[in-house]
């Protein structure tokens, strides 16, 4: 026999079920995979601790990715160093795909995630809620804490370098 969920258990449950998206979204924040689930890891901790500071009726992903985020930035504060990107290569799982395409879509996505990780941070924020996550840009605007103007603007400029530096590699077009 199962008890009804209280209200916590069904946060917790929606907690649980944004896992794949908070750790993409940190995987673009860090640019590791290592750092990534660093962040996925102290951010769930801060969410349960703090579930009580949620309000209801406002959007569990924003709040989540607010705190993520804001736990990238505080770690990035205190180690005063940054470190390299891994290998788009650890992101896919080839096995079991082989062919012409699949090398094609693999190069491709390689270049668009180089393209990417030399986005300045604030333009990648912006790029991995509101291309990557699908956020609208008021979302957007509330879980990085800026003006909404701001977040327009520096997706305008990421998409205008992003077009830029894919076209002067050869790769989309």
């Amino acid at each position: 026999m199962t008890r009804p969920m209280n209200p916590d258990d069904t946060t917790r449950q929606a907690l649980i079920a944004l896992i794949p998206r908070l750790r993409r979204f940190a995987r673009v924040l860090t640019g590791t995979i290592a750092d990534a689930d660093d962040v996925v890891q102290a951010s769930l901790e801060k969410a349960m601790l703090n579930l009580d500071q949620w309000q209801p009726g406002t959007r569990l992903d924003s709040w989540l990715f607010r705190i993520a985020r804001n736990t990238w930035v505080d770690d990035r504060r205190r180690a005063h160093n940054s470190k390299g990107h891994d290998d788009i290569g650890e992101m896919i799982d080839l096995a079991g795909d082989d062919g012409v395409a699949v090398v094609e879509a693999s190069n491709e996505a390689r270049m668009v995630r180089a393209a990417v990780d030399r986005l300045p941070a604030e333009q990648r924020d912006v790029v991995a809620l509101v291309m990557l996550e699908e956020f609208s840009y008021r979302e957007a605007a509330d879980a990085l804490d800026l003006p909404i103007g701001t977040v327009m603007s520096r997706l305008s400029r990421a998409k205008a370098a992003l077009a830029k530096m894919l076209t002067a590699e050869g790769s989309v077009q």
